[in-house]
């Protein structure tokens, strides 16, 4: 037996030929011996010295018998749950409970590997699944193993060398402006035409328009505006109030056809109101349901796309559509990207500039007749 100092191991000659080193450890569970093994002294020794810098790093990778699927479970309850928007914390549960504990949940965790982690997606696309989805598969293993190595459980992320799949890039279909037109004089009159107009005008979300109040908007002043405080969320039936997606509201000026529709909607609700009064349930919601009660997507959804089929238009737009449109008719007419950001409230601006990079070629004779303009 090699003889160290105290709490340095030591390092014996096994009687079967290698070599061991032994040394404590101390995690949430009390002191633990552990034991390392190699074929010369050097290897353990080598190995000895890393586990020792380790655990004076307080890095004691004590992951045990814990499986997968125990730290999954422990890692949503632990450190998801109360710290992420419900809907995330229901996206992450989803992907644990229906991909991930099913497929690696019995492995222990400290003997997970990147095969392990590659087997499981070469498995999912097989079976049909979209690349997107894996993807998503991927971000939330990938999220949970890098606490488990931050906490010191385990000494790597085992997804972390492995790359998932690249999904397409979802084509956008913004309409062009006569397609707007043309929507907008089929949803004349609606009862939710200023939604579409708001939709439209000022880009905002689906989520972000069924929560808006009367309170968040001022039609008298000398310049119509619109604050952007909050995002209605949906999960398993219930409807919540959130911050927007961004985590920061926004302050946006409003069209004058945006004000006119704003306007008109005003008095047509009023008039709502007074029909159903004993069963309007007033929120102060802009655009509630029939009752005054926060308005289902799904309801907005199904009404929207009533509307698209009315209007003549193709059968694969959707409502995030919208948005696009509002963007992409900005941008066309020569609106600083940096401005289109705001309004849309993209936390990044390279997030704008990658997803209407189809517009910005189409400005390159506009910069170059600039330059001239400007050189002479």
């Amino acid at each position: 037996m090699s003889k160290r100092g105290n709490g340095e191991g030591s390092i014996t000659r096994r009687k079967g030929g290698g070599w061991c080193a032994q040394y404590t450890v101390y995690t949430s569970e009390g002191r633990k011996r552990r034991t390392l093994y190699g074929r010369t002294r050097q290897q353990v020794a080598a190995k000895l010295s890393k586990a020792l810098a380790d655990r004076e790093s307080g890095l004691t990778f004590d992951a045990g018998s814990l499986t997968v699927g125990e730290y999954l479970d422990r890692w949503l309850s632990h450190s998801v749950q109360d710290s992420v928007r419900q809907k995330t914390y229901e996206r992450y549960e989803s992907i644990v409970r229906v991909h991930l504990s099913p497929a690696l949940g019995r492995i222990k965790l400290k003997t997970l590997t990147p095969e392990h982690v590659r087997s499981l997606y070469r498995e999912k696309l097989d079976s049909g699944l979209a690349p997107r989805s894996v993807l998503h598969i991927h971000r939330t293993l990938s999220k949970a193993l890098k606490q488990a190595t931050d906490d010191g459980l385990i000494p790597r992320n085992a997804a972390a060398s492995v790359k998932p799949p690249q999904p397409r890039s979802e084509e956008i279909q913004p309409l062009s402006r006569d397609q707007v037109q043309t929507f907008l004089d089929t949803v004349r009159g609606d009862r939710m035409e200023a939604l579409y107009v708001l939709a439209v005008t000022a880009g905002l979300r689906q989520g972000e328009l069924l929560a808006l109040k009367w309170e968040d908007v001022d039609l008298v002043g000398e310049y119509p505006t619109l604050e952007v405080r909050r995002s209605l969320s949906e999960t398993r039936g219930r409807r919540n109030f959130e911050a927007p997606k961004s985590g920061r509201g926004r302050h946006l000026r409003l069209s004058r056809r945006a004000v006119s529709a704003l306007r008109a909607h005003r008095m047509r609700q009023l008039e709502e109101r007074v029909l159903k009064a004993g069963l309007w349930e007033d929120h102060g919601l802009i655009f509630p349901s029939e009752v005054g009660t926060p308005m289902s997507g799904r309801n907005l959804y199904r009404a929207f796309k009533i509307r698209v089929k009315r209007a003549s238009l193709p059968q694969t737009l959707r409502f995030h559509d919208l948005r696009h449109t509002c963007a992409t008719l900005l941008l066309r007419q020569g609106i600083n990207p940096k401005f289109v950001q705001e309004l849309l409230g993209h936390a990044d601006i390279s997030l704008t500039l990658n997803t209407y990079s189809h517009v910005l070629p189409d400005m390159g004779d506009a910069a170059a007749g600039g330059m001239d303009a400007a050189l002479g």
